[in-house]
Parts: C-alpha cells; sequence; structure tokens
C-alpha cells in the first residue's frame, strides 16, 4: 500500500486545535520507536503545529511540511496543510471555526484512507457542539466515518491490551436503549467483534462475554425481561452458529469479579455501561478502534479537555497506545494480504 514494506503510513486528524489533541499528539510523535514502527501524516495546519511547539516548549518536535503525500518523508513526522488558511488557536476555547476546520482535517485524511495513500488513521478529539451542524450531522467520529466509507454497520470497541469492550449501542440516549436493543442488532455487533478479534488481534476462536441490560442481568424476568426474551435467545442463536458466546451477565458483578479476563472480548449493551469500567480501569492506556470497517481507525479514549488545554497538563499515553494499535492493525493487515496473494 505504500513504497516503504512493512513500515504503514499512519494519518492523525488534528481535531480541535483549542483541545488537548495537537498536545498529545505531538507529545506522542516524539516517543523514539516511532520513526522505526510506522511514518506519521498530520492532517491539519503547519501554524497550527507551530503554535503549540512554541506554546509547550517542544523544541525536539521537528516536522517536514509538505503539500500532498506524493512529498511523503518516511524518516520524518509530516503535516498536511488541509486548506491555505487556518482558524487562529485560542487554548481551551469552543468556537466554531475550531469544529469547522476539524471536520475538514477529518474530511481530507478520510479521502486518503478510502484511496490507501494511508494505511490507518488516528483521530485526535473533537467537540461535538461545535463540529455538528444542520448541514453536516456529527454524533460521532464511528457513525461519520462508517457512513463515509459507504458502510451501515460498524462496532465501537475500546481496546487496552487484552481489555476489549464492545457496545450493542453506541452514542444513543439512555432513554432509547431498550427500544433499540433487539436479537438481530445483538447478533451482528457479536459477529463484528468476532470477527475483528480473529482479523484484527490475530485470537484464534475467540470468546465474548455478554452483559445484560438489567440490574442483576434481570434476575430471571423479575427486574426487566429483556435478558429473557431478546439477549439470551441471541446467545442461543449465535452459539448454534459455532461461536463462543456466553452470557448474559450482570455488569456489576462481572467487572467487580475481573471477569472480563476470562474473555478476549465483552459486549456491552449501551455506552456507560461499558465505558465507565474500561476508563477506570484503562483510561490512559485506552483505545477506541472502529471495528467492522475496511479501513482501519483508532482514537484516544478521551475528550477535548479544555479545561487542561495549553498547561502542558495532558497525558499523551492513550494517543500512544492509539498510534501503535493501528500500526500493529495495519501490519497484521499487510502480512494477511502477502499471504493471500
Amino acid at each position: 500500500m505504500n513504497p516503504t514494506k512493512n513500515k504503514p503510513v499512519i494519518g492523525i486528524s488534528i481535531g480541535d486545535c483549542n483541545g488537548i489533541g495537537a498536545e498529545v499528539t505531538m507529545k506522542a510523535l516524539l516517543d523514539p520507536r516511532v520513526s522505526k514502527i510506522f511514518t506519521p501524516v498530520i492532517y491539519g495546519h503547519g501554524r497550527i503545529i507551530s503554535f503549540w511547539r512554541k506554546l509547550l516548549s517542544l523544541e525536539d518536535f521537528n516536522f517536514n511540511q509538505i503539500r500532498d503525500l506524493e512529498q511523503l518523508h518516511h524518516k520524518k513526522i509530516n503535516v498536511i496543510n488541509v486548506e491555505e488558511d487556518c482558524p487562529d488557536v485560542i487554548p481551551g476555547s469552543e468556537t466554531e471555526l475550531a469544529g469547522q476546520f476539524a471536520l475538514k482535517a477529518f474530511d481530507a485524511a478520510i479521502q486518503d484512507l478510502k484511496a490507501k495513500k494511508i494505511d490507518a488513521l488516528v483521530t485526535a478529539p473533537v467537540n461535538k457542539n461545535n463540529i455538528n451542524s444542520p448541514e453536516t450531522p456529527f454524533i460521532g467520529h464511528t457513525e461519520y466515518l462508517t457512513q463515509a466509507v459507504g458502510k451501515s454497520k460498524s462496532l465501537m470497541m475500546m481496546v487496552s491490551d487484552d481489555f476489549r469492550v464492545g457496545l450493542v449501542t453506541g452514542h444513543t440516549p439512555l432513554a432509547e436503549v431498550s427500544g433499540k436493543i433487539t436479537q438481530e442488532l445483538i447478533k451482528e455487533k457479536c459477529k463484528l467483534m468476532l470477527a475483528s478479534l480473529e482479523n484484527d488481534f490475530g485470537i484464534p476462536k475467540p470468546k465474548v462475554a455478554v452483559l445484560g441490560l438489567n440490574p442483576h442481568a434481570g434476575e430471571d424476568g423479575l427486574l426487566g425481561k429483556e435478558e429473557e426474551e431478546i439477549i439470551k435467545p441471541a446467545i442461543h442463536a449465535l452459539k448454534d452458529q459455532n461461536h463462543y458466546v456466553f452470557g448474559p451477565y450482570a455488569a456489576d458483578g462481572f467487572f467487580g469479579m475481573m471477569q472480563q479476563k476470562k474473555f478476549d472480548g465483552v459486549m456491552a449493551m449501551y455506552h456507560d455501561q461499558g465505558l465507565i469500567p474500561f476508563k477506570a480501569m484503562a483510561f490512559d492506556s485506552g483505545v477506541n478502534f472502529t471495528a467492522g470497517l475496511p479501513v482501519i481507525r483508532t482514537s484516544p479514549d478521551h475528550g477535548t479537555a479544555y479545561g487542561i488545554a495549553g498547561k502542558d497538563l495532558a497525558d499523551p499515553g492513550s494517543m500512544r497506545a492509539a498510534l501503535f494499535l493501528a500500526a500493529d492493525i495495519a501490519k497484521a493487515h499487510q502480512v494477511e494480504e502477502e499471504f493471500s496473494e
């Protein structure tokens, strides 16, 4: 896919330039392993990078300004100006221009990702308030990218080493969760996770735990009927297809007893059910991975963090993990393609 065999090109969309995205990106890319493992290209603007370089005194952060990927330098950090101009950086501020620019950077990176000019994309955090508009609805990177690559199905999966959590419903209001959970949706999301565990993470015959929706997984129907009428039949159907899927488990006891260590993946019914325990245990190393698409996308598991933007307090651990996971999956796909040729 790229001219340097076995060294993937990883694109990074800059996100909201007033948040901590640029800071964690630059700090993560200063890791000495980066130049040996992948070639980074930031979709943003050189002026934004220069602003943060000066503010944070990152004198060692040097970059190669390029117009397009034909000028890519595989031993340097590359920066593409997605527009001729860029908004002024105002650390910690929510501005309309920053949101518009974040979307333009994301769109530019998506185009190169779809064209296979880059091998994977890592998205820095955006603010849904200033990136969303009536003309371009935006409820999340996952949903936007899924539509952009022409797919109707994908899976939001949080990853930290061997701890992986998928979501049956993602950015869905809590009041609407129960009505959206169906047997077909559970089976669909579990199959996406199982396929990803095999193809992206190299796990043969993966085991997935499915959580219940209600307290104590419904208590045999006393605390809700979704487990008996929807979740259990979906699990039985998956087992009948020779998939290693188990549950439903009561979420509090499951994580409280660290049962996730017995499985390759955990399927949660809704956003906070899966992400609260995940972030409590793996906030600094967690990665958001979009499974089920023909492209590779990861991101750190945190937001724009306006409150600490510009104060040199942002921890690059999650961004670093997102970059290395993207590179690992890209390399795994390269090996698979070589064997299939």
